[in-house]
C-alpha cells in the first residue's frame, strides 16, 4: 500500500504516485485529513472542480486483522461545508489495499456527466462508459457489475441520487457473496462521487490475494490476541444475536430514541421494532433470514443480519439500529416490515437512510404525510428516485428539507441530520456533534457506551468524555478496523502499536498512535475554521436547549464556551 491513484475525471487521465514518506504512516480518516488539508480549498464547491473524492484503505486494509479491509471516503461534504469521512465494510477496501494502492483519488469534474466506471486491476487503471448503469438502482448495479468483471471483485457505487448530485446521497458496497449492501453514508459523498461521472468502482485483485507484512508471525499473534479479547467479551455475543438492533430498548430507556421528529425520546410501540422482535421473526421465518452475518471477510462480531420479509424472503441486508430508529420511531412508524422496505429503498436510491429518515420526519410535521404513514414514506424514497421537485428536497436532506417547509424543529448540526441519539439526554454525544469535525456523526464519539458509568443527563466530565470518544474513534477509523473491537485496545492499548509494527516493521508506541488521531482530529478542524464552520459558528439546534425533552423533561444545556475547550484537553497517556 505505498500508491496513491490519481484520477482526473474532465481529461480520464490516470496516473499512479508512490506515497509520501509522511502519507505512508497514514490511513483511513488521517489520510483523508492531511490530504483535505494539503489539496482541497476550503471554501470550494463541494460538487465543483477543486473538491477531492478520496477513496482511502485504512493501515491494517490488506492484513487478514479481524475487521480490517474497512476503507473511507471523504472530502468536502455537500452537507456540513466542511471535511468528512465515511468508512464502510464490504470486500472492495481489502482488494484496493492489495493491489497496493493506499488512496484513489477522483480529482476535477467531467465537461459534460456520462455514467462512467473506474475499473482498477494488477496491469493497469482505466475509465469505461457504461450507459447501461445509467440511474440504475443500487443492487441491481451491483449485480451487473458482479456479472461482467466477476465475483470476487470488489466494488463501491452510487444510486440515482447520487448520480443526481443529492446531497443525502451515500457509497454503496457489497460483501464478497453480494447479499449485504453497506454504505458510507454520512456527509453526501456519493454526491461529490455522482459529481466526478463516475458511477461505481471496480478492483479486480486477480492474483495479488497475498498478505504483505513485515513480521507475518507477530502480525498473527497480535491479530489472534486480540481475536481472544473480543470472544471474551460478553457484548460480542449480543452484537452476533441482535445485532445493532440491540441497542433499541437500551435508547428507549435512556429517553433519547427519536420520535415523531425528536419530539419526544421514547416510542410507544419499541417492542415491536426492537432486536429481539428482529431476532424472533429471522428465526421464525427462516428462508433467506439471516442473523450473526460479517460484512467483511474475517469478521469474528459478525453483527449483520438479512431480514426477510413473512414468506422468508430477503427484505434488506443488513436492519440496523440506526436505520430502524430515523425511518421508523422518528417517524411514527411501528411495523417492522414497513421500515425495513423503507431501508431497502433507501439502499436502492443510494440514500443514507439516517439524512432520508430525518427529511421524512420533518415533511410529516409539515403535513406532508401524517406520522405513521408507511406508504406515504416510501412514495417519498420513489420521489427522490425519480427526481421529483419533492424527492429532489427530501433527497437534499433534512436542512434543505425543513427550510422549504418551514419546520422550525430540524434535527441537525453543521448541516448534517443528528443520528439515533437525542443529545438532550446523551449529553456526551451533544458535545461530539458540535465539536467534532464531522458534526452530528454517531461513529465520530459515541458516549452511548459511558451511559452506565456516568450520568447522561448530567453535564459534569460530558466534554473530557466526548474527547477521549472522538480520538478513539479517529484512530479506528485510521486502522480501517470496525468501532466494535475498541474493548481489545481499550483492555490493551499496546495492542495496536504491535500490530501496525508488524505489519509495517516500525517502532511505535501507543503514545505515537494517540498522536496520529490527534494530528488528524487538528488537521480537520484546521479545514474546518478555514472553510468557516468552526465551533464558533455551530451549535446544537436551538429546539434542544428550549424544548424539554420527554420522559425525563431535559433540554441540552452544555454551553459552547465549555465545549470549546475540548481541544485543550490533553489526552491521558496510555488511555485508548
Amino acid at each position: 500500500m505505498d500508491k496513491i491513484l490519481r484520477v482526473n475525471t474532465r481529461t480520464n487521465d490516470i496516473r499512479s504516485e508512490a506515497c509520501s514518506t509522511e502519507a505512508l504512516r497514514l490511513g483511513g480518516r488521517s489520510l483523508i485529513a492531511h490530504l483535505a488539508i494539503k489539496e482541497i480549498e476550503p471554501n470550494c464547491d463541494p460538487l465543483g472542480r477543486k473538491n477531492k473524492f478520496v477513496l482511502v484503505a485504512g493501515l491494517l486494509g490488506d492484513t487478514n486483522v479481524t475487521t480490517a479491509g474497512r476503507y473511507s471516503v471523504g472530502g468536502k461534504s455537500p452537507l456540513t461545508g466542511g471535511v468528512k469521512e465515511a468508512s464502510v465494510g464490504g470486500s472492495a477496501g481489502r482488494q484496493m489495499a492489495r493491489l497496493g494502492f493506499r488512496a484513489v483519488v477522483l480529482e476535477d469534474v467531467p465537461d459534460n456527466l456520462q455514467t462512467n466506471i473506474l475499473v482498477v486491476s494488477k496491469e493497469k487503471a482505466e475509465i469505461i462508459t457504461a450507459p447501461e448503469c445509467k440511474n440504475l438502482a443500487v443492487r441491481a448495479s451491483l449485480h451487473l457489475l458482479r456479472d461482467q468483471f466477476g465475483e470476487d471483485a470488489g466494488l463501491i457505487c452510487v444510486g440515482p441520487a447520487g448520480e443526481m448530485m443529492m446531497a443525502g446521497a451515500g457509497v454503496a458496497t457489497t460483501d464478497k457473496t453480494g447479499v449485504q449492501i453497506r454504505f458510507a453514508g454520512r456527509g453526501g459523498m456519493g454526491a461529490v462521487m455522482g459529481s466526478k461521472g463516475i458511477k461505481a468502482i471496480v478492483f479486480d485483485g486477480s492474483g495479488v490475494f497475498s498478505e504483505e507484512a513485515y513480521d507475518r508471525k507477530a502480525l498473527k499473534a497480535a491479530n489472534k490476541e486480540l481475536v481472544k479479547i473480543l470472544m471474551d467479551d460478553p457484548k460480542t455475543e449480543n452484537r452476533h444475536n441482535f445485532g445493532t438492533p440491540a441497542v433499541l430498548a437500551v435508547c428507549n430507556a435512556l429517553g433519547i430514541l427519536p420520535t415523531r421528529n425528536f419530539s419526544g425520546g421514547q416510542f410507544e410501540q419499541v417492542d415491536a421494532i426492537s432486536g429481539e422482535t428482529i431476532a424472533e421473526l429471522i428465526n421464525k421465518r427462516g428462508g433467506e433470514g439471516r442473523k450473526g452475518q460479517p460484512c467483511i471477510k474475517g469478521c469474528v462480531i459478525q453483527c449483520s443480519n438479512v431480514f426477510p420479509n413473512p414468506e422468508g424472503k430477503a427484505t434488506v441486508a443488513s436492519l440496523q439500529y440506526e436505520n430502524i430508529a430515523l425511518l421508523g420511531s422518528n417517524c411514527g412508524i411501528s411495523d417492522i416490515d414497513a421500515i425495513a422496505e423503507l431501508n431497502n429503498l433507501c439502499n436502492e436510491v443510494g440514500l443514507d437512510a439516517i439524512e432520508t429518515g430525518a427529511a421524512i420526519g420533518v415533511a410529516m410535521e409539515a403535513g406532508v404525510i401524517p406520522f405513521g404513514d408507511s406508504e406515504g414514506a416510501k412514495d417519498l424514497i420513489f420521489q427522490v428516485w425519480h427526481g421529483t421537485p419533492l424527492g429532489r428536497i427530501i433527497g437534499n436532506g433534512v436542512v434543505i428539507t425543513g427550510k422549504v417547509l418551514g419546520v422550525r424543529r430540524i434535527p441537525a448540526i453543521k448541516g448534517q441530520a443528528i443520528p439515533a441519539y437525542d443529545p438532550r439526554s446523551l449529553k456526551g454525544i451533544g458535545v461530539t456533534y458540535v465539536t467534532s469535525p464531522m458534526g452530528a456523526d454517531h461513529t465520530a464519539g459515541n458516549a452511548l457506551e459511558l451511559a452506565s458509568i456516568m450520568n447522561p443527563r448530567g453535564t459534569e466530565g460530558q466534554v473530557e468524555a466526548s474527547r477521549r470518544l472522538q480520538l478513539r474513534a479517529t484512530i479506528l477509523d485510521s486502522l480501517g478496523v470496525c468501532l466494535f473491537i475498541r474493548p481489545a485496545f481499550v483492555e490493551k492499548p499496546d495492542l495496536i502499536a504491535e500490530l501496525l509494527n508488524a505489519r509495517y516493521g516500525w517502532n511505535l508506541s501507543f503514545e505515537d498512535v494517540q498522536k496520529m488521531g490527534a494530528d488528524c482530529l487538528e488537521n480537520e478542524q484546521k479545514f474546518n475554521t478555514l472553510a468557516g464552520i468552526d465551533i464558533d459558528h455551530c451549535d446544537v439546534p436551538e429546539f434542544t436547549r428550549y424544548e424539554p425533552l420527554p420522559p425525563h423533561d431535559t433540554v441540552f444545556d452544555i454551553s459552547k464556551a465549555e465545549m470549546k475547550r475540548i481541544w485543550s484537553i490533553k489526552p491521558i497517556k496510555g488511555q485508548f
